[in-house]
């Protein structure tokens, strides 16, 4: 039988805290919280491997080092209205720092009410964040997720301000795109 609680560790010391995710909280949520439940039945053995897992058809969980270091550029705090778009893993560290949760797992993850979530985050990759997310945005609220045009990734961080929304890269991801998210091919002459 596999010692999850020893692969949990070795998790956050490895790929977390040695890709500069400094915030403790985030740390000691993954160390606590079982990966292996996200997992498909007989997958659970590549939880704490330094890849994307499929844990849906289609659907994908971020390595840990890039849903740690999306977390954090995000600053998650206590009582903030959190949204998880196929992030199962990531909304439950969301809940263990206190954020207050709801999750977007069906067929249409473009369904967001408008201006109601302080924090949305994203497992998996798109194209471009589709602009039901941003406006899913309170002022202040912040949207973490991996855009991807073919091989180039980039967690990105968006931010609605009174004057907008502002976009910064954060770092390199390569997840696969979501399901339903890749990038539309249009006929140029």
């Amino acid at each position: 039988m596999a010692d999850f609680a020893a692969a949990r560790l070795n998790m956050v010391e490895s790929q977390v805290r040695t890709n500069d995710v400094t915030d403790v909280r985030i740390q000691d949520a993954m160390r606590a919280i079982p990966r292996e439940n996200f997992m498909p039945a007989g997958k659970a053995y590549l939880a704490y491997a330094d890849l994307e897992t499929e844990h849906a058809p289609g659907r994908w969980l971020l390595k840990p080092r890039d849903v740690s270091k999306l977390l954090q550029a995000l600053k998650p705090m206590p009582g903030e209205r959190c949204l998880a778009i196929n992030a199962p893993y990531a909304a439950a560290v969301l809940e263990a720092l206190g954020g207050q949760v709801e999750r977007l797992d069906g067929a249409d993850l473009t369904q967001v009410a408008p201006g109601a979530y302080d924090l949305i985050v994203v497992e998996g990759a798109v194209s471009r964040a589709p602009e039901a997310w941003l406006q899913g945005l309170t002022l202040g609220g912040r949207l973490g997720v991996v855009e991807r045009i073919g091989a180039v990734g980039q967690a990105v961080l968006y931010v609605r301000a009174d004057d907008g929304i502002g976009r910064r890269d954060l770092f390199d991801a390569f997840p696969p795109v979501l399901s339903g998210f890749e990038m539309q091919q249009g006929f140029a002459f």
